[in-house]
């Protein structure tokens, strides 16, 4: 049992520090090449942050973890929408300007509805490859979206962000970036381990374990991310971040739940899950669409909302 813990503790704290590597490290690495500002927050940054989510849940599918991996998935849409938006919200209102931003709120509320659906009977292969193409698709459009001149906003920020980093070695960032991988693999490696120790020791289900535990553990980069865009104020990111990360969790990480370990699934997975991921979703819609802001006091809501939601998930 403590080994367990040890594992889960040591694969959160080398999944925080090497994802942060990992896209430091990218998005320099695409700033060097000039590679468009809005390439990079939507795929770099948006998708880049996923990548702790996407590496655990094939991990926990290839080891015949569906559960784990797919509660995963829905549970750090979960923890996008409250924690890290209410963490982000806190720390400096957030306002949404660019109409990439308030575009995507709507793709990404169609892809969270569509996972929700499609995980209600469990998950098979062809429903994988549905949801694979279907996030291929997406980032098709996101990358149309941001090439408008009504979003000078957005590429304001991300250029912003990224020229921090502008003036440094290819090579020292290639090195840091592969680095960011590897340490990234090793503690979703270690966290899978972890979970699935504690789960058969404790008695816990495994989608319980995933939908907390370990989405908190792998939305970890997303919180990092959207605290320090939110102290630079630098609000489209924060938002564009959690859209564009519930985007590949819903699309890509499900769908690769689905292709390696098809199957069904547990009831806190399908029903409070789902339900909770589902609605949060649309009331983050109808906020972006009717508001285009979220007030501090609706930040610690949100955080509220989130350390409500854990013990319903059980």
């Amino acid at each position: 049992m403590v080994l367990f813990v040890a594992a889960i503790a040591a694969g959160l704290v080398l999944l925080a520090f090497a994802s942060d590597q990992f896209v430091v490290g990218s998005s320099r690495i695409a700033t060097i090449a000039r590679i468009s500002p809005i390439v990079i927050g939507a795929v770099v940054i948006g998708f880049g942050t996923s990548l702790p989510e996407l590496l655990v849940t094939i991990l926990a599918a290839a080891r015949g973890s569906a559960n784990i991996a797919v509660g995963n998935a829905v549970g750090s849409n979960i923890a996008n929408l409250t924690l890290v938006l209410g963490t982000a919200a806190a720390i400096s209102p957030l306002v949404v300007k660019s109409r990439t931003i308030r575009r995507e709120g709507a793709l990404s509320t169609a892809a969270v509805l569509l996972a929700a659906g499609l995980i209600q009977g469990g998950l098979g292969r062809p429903e994988g490859v549905v949801l694979v193409v279907l996030l291929a698709v997406a980032l098709g459009i996101m990358l149309a979206w941001g090439g408008g001149a009504e979003d000078a906003p957005l590429r304001a920020e991300v250029q912003e962000a990224v020229a921090r980093g502008a003036a440094v070695s290819l090579r020292r960032e290639s090195i840091r970036t592969a680095l960011g991988l590897a340490g990234t693999l090793a503690g979703a490696q270690l966290l899978v381990v972890g979970a699935q120790g504690i789960s058969a020791d404790v008695g816990l289900s495994e989608g319980f374990v995933g939908l907390t535990i370990v989405a908190v553990g792998t939305s970890l980069p997303e919180l990092f991310t959207g605290i320090q865009a939110a102290r630079r104020r630098e609000t489209d990111l924060v938002v564009g971040n959690v859209l564009g990360s519930n985007i590949f969790n819903s699309l890509g990480i499900t769908g690769a739940a689905a292709l390696i370990d098809p199957g069904p699934l547990e009831g806190n997975i399908t029903g409070v899950g789902a339900l909770a991921m589902a609605i949060l979703a649309v009331l983050t819609l109808l906020g972006m669409a009717t508001r285009g802001h979220l007030a501090r006091w609706e930040g610690i809501v949100l955080i509220a909302v989130f350390l409500a939601l854990i013990p319903l998930l059980a």
